[in-house]
């Protein structure tokens, strides 16, 4: 029976605002697409993303116009000539591993030729605020071992030092998403420091990253927005020490296990990130998430309500998917 694709836009609430620096949101937009023959299902998801071009409708679009191509000969190798990297081809990529994995009885992880999956810590984000907003939200999340703090440009340094005083036992990982800027962040990498944050993830705009080789520094710096696939490796030499792995970003699971491979070899630590979406999109993450430095899988624990079936959360500890859910 041929294959039959479909395309749905799904939106999950946000519990209460979820805050970077290019914007508040309330509320999680994604777009899924499901891969049937009668028999077996397959599933991905993915988050179009405007920083990077993408709209809900483009995305869709991008997806829907490999219906015929699907029905026929289509294979998930084929994919790669067909769309490049980004939320469209993250779903369909994902979709059909899933598909491949029900259809042959085999976990994901086994097809990939990858180790089994085991539960992993994921950090758990602070949106940005006021410093004593922020203090307040590090406070109610203190107990958890690893904190993703959002900041903004102006008055980071107060912001570090108020989650630092909220969560004095937590590990932290900071993320400017592009908001320093030259003449501030030696100031803030000083204020880092000061706080003792762990990593500092994409600090300055991605076009203008090439002062990080002249900056010497403590801490880690992890590359988000300056990469996407393995095509941008080559940019990174002596500007970051850490690559963001985003599943949206590389344009799926087949492009992300070989950017870890490659950026491993080249010396890069890993971490494993992802968009603000449901436990659908994070459970490909997962089959990589193990062997990463870092971990950043807090999606749905963002969302007040989370699709099911879902991966199993116990406190920041996320647990490999079930069948049901993906691969």
């Amino acid at each position: 029976m041929p294959r039959r694709l479909t395309v749905a836009v799904e939106r999950f609430p946000i519990a209460g605002a979820f805050t970077i620096a290019r914007g508040s949101r309330t509320e999680a937009v994604v777009v899924t697409a499901t891969v049937e023959d009668g028999a077996m299902r397959g599933r991905g998801e993915c988050v179009p993303y405007a920083r990077y071009g993408e709209s809900v409708e483009s995305v869709v679009a991008a997806i829907e116009a490999q219906a015929e191509w699907l029905a026929g000969s289509g294979t998930r190798s084929d994919l790669f000539e067909r769309l490049g990297p980004g939320a469209a081809r993250n779903a369909l990529d994902c979709a059909l591993w899933d598909y491949e994995a029900k259809h042959q009885g085999r976990p994901a992880w086994a097809i990939a030729g990858l180790s089994e999956p085991g539960p992993v810590t994921t950090a758990y984000t602070l949106s940005l605020g006021t410093p004593e907003a922020m203090e307040a939200a590090a406070r109610l999340a203190a107990h958890r071992p690893l904190l993703k703090v959002k900041l903004g440009g102006e008055g980071d340094p107060k912001r570090i030092a108020a989650v630092r005083r909220g969560a004095p036992e937590s590990r932290l990982i900071v993320d400017a998403n592009e908001a320093w800027r030259a003449e501030t962040i030696e100031a803030n990498l000083a204020a880092c420091a000061a706080a003792g944050v762990a990593l500092i993830e994409q600090p300055l705009p991605a076009d203008e990253d090439g002062l990080l080789a002249e900056i010497p520094r403590t801490i880690p710096i992890c590359a988000d927005e300056s990469l996407h696939d393995r095509a941008g490796l080559d940019a990174l030499a002596k500007r970051y020490d850490a690559i963001n792995i985003k599943l949206d970003k590389a344009g799926g699971l087949t492009e992300a296990i070989r950017l870890a491979h490659e950026a491993r070899a080249r010396g890069f630590e890993i971490m494993v990130g992802c968009m603000v979406g449901t436990s659908l999109a994070m459970a490909p993450a997962m089959l990589i998430a193990h062997h990463a430095a870092y971990v950043d899988l807090d999606g749905p624990l963002l969302l007040a309500q989370d699709r099911a079936p879902s991966l199993f959360y116990e406190g920041s500890t996320v647990h490999p998917p079930e069948p049901e859910l993906w691969g």
